[in-house]
């Protein structure tokens, strides 16, 4: 274990939160997994130590096996300033293949049942990974491009200018239903539009790239933080463990202290891991309500349309319309509508209205209220805001 680990890392912010999980591969009630912590050595080994099944998220930029030959220079001669350490270096393909195979088993080990990993390579490996994620009982929920609107060009001409990396978002196993997916929290900051599967994001640079005492990159491959905010506000909630099995720079620590998330940081490299260790020392969480996720419709109580009718907000006889005013339907008693002869559901008879297949009746139906016409959701809503009001 590193000094890193009683250092800088044990000062990060904790937050309680009480949390069970089990499956085939460990206990039923896992014990707490470690918070804030950098541990240095060997990940596959460090992994095999965790409690089974006590994380809720994996973040991984393994090494990409770039398979240099020889250095990479620009036109003018000048050499690029490009991945070459021993820690990026395998004999062959199975080498790598097996290494991948192990960490990737030790991580899903370590994973809660509802647990998410995401994996980001290039071209070299990732197709390698994805293979074998899928061989070990993943199950590939996207991929997902980031889109560097900054790259780095190809100076010999001979390829496409590598713009992009690809990110491999996984759950634990195909039975896996309850994983965070923080939906409406990424539409509602996407100007009300789903967010896509292609992530138009900077490379880290400016002062957000860590440099030694002679200027030179701390990290070849330091990612930006708003690709990791991006990863941990997808997937993730505030008091869950993230685990990050090749720290690096600390980016993933640095991003989960801010937006009140734990980690567990696992880097060989000492160098590294001080240096991740010192920056998340510097690093102010984000206050509760600023990171506190908007409950979603799913996890809203559900309440039934006859509701509205029995707490008085609609009464037997009155009539809803369309936001245009093209179709009348007439409440009953019941807590059905009737339409033309037909009784059914607000959702039936919305989509009977237009000749759909199937319809939202909450958004679809109307009533008059005030002189103005307002959806039957917003005395929904009303309904729900008593009941949270009761507990």
């Amino acid at each position: 274990m590193s000094s890193a680990r009683v250092g800088a890392a044990r000062l990060t912010t904790r937050i309680k939160v009480s949390r069970t999980g089990g499956s085939k591969d460990g206990p039923r009630h896992a014990a707490p997994a470690p918070r804030n912590v950098i541990l240095q050595g060997d990940c596959v080994s460090l992994m095999q130590g965790l409690t089974p099944g006590s994380v809720d998220l994996v973040f991984a930029d393994p090494p990409y096996n770039l398979q240099l030959a020889s250095k990479l220079t620009r036109p003018d001669q000048s050499l690029v300033d490009a991945v070459d350490d021993d820690w990026d270096k395998f004999a062959d393909f199975a080498t790598y293949d097996a290494f991948t195979r192990e960490w990737l088993a030790a991580a899903r080990r370590a994973m809660k049942p509802t647990a998410t990993i995401f994996v980001i390579g290039s071209y070299h490996n990732i197709f390698r990974v994805g293979a074998i994620m899928q061989d070990l009982g993943f199950w590939i929920l996207n991929d997902i491009v980031w889109r560097k609107n900054n790259p780095m060009p190809n100076f010999r001409g001979r390829r496409f200018t590598n713009a992009h990396e690809t990110m491999i978002w996984a759950a634990r196993d195909s039975s896996a239903k309850n994983y965070t997916f923080n939906y409406e929290a990424l539409k509602a900051g996407n100007e009300d539009c789903q967010m896509r599967s292609d992530w138009l994001l900077p490379i880290c640079n400016g002062g957000e790239r860590l440099k030694d005492a002679q200027g030179r990159k701390t990290h070849p491959t330091q990612k930006p933080e708003t690709l990791l905010a991006r990863v941990l506000l997808s997937a993730s909630n505030a008091g869950d463990v993230v685990l990050d099995p090749f720290f690096g720079s600390g980016t993933t620590g640095a991003v989960a202290k801010r937006l009140r998330r734990d980690y567990i940081g696992i880097e060989r490299d000492a160098t590294y891991a001080q240096a991740a260790a010192a920056r998340i020392l510097q690093v102010e969480p984000l206050s509760e309500a600023a990171v506190a996720i908007a409950p979603s419709k799913r996890s809203e109580p559900r309440v039934a349309f006859a509701s509205l009718v029995e707490a008085g907000l609609l009464a037997p006889g009155a009539m809803l319309t369309d936001a245009k005013q093209r179709h009348r339907a007439m409440v009953r008693a019941d807590g059905a509508l009737s339409l033309s002869g037909f009784v059914g559901s607000i959702h039936k008879t919305g989509a009977l209205a237009q000749g759909l297949p199937a319809c939202n009746g909450w958004t679809f139906w109307h009533y008059e209220a005030k002189g103005r016409l307002a959806p039957i959701d917003d005395l929904r809503a009303q309904i729900r805001e008593s009941l949270r009001a009761a507990e």
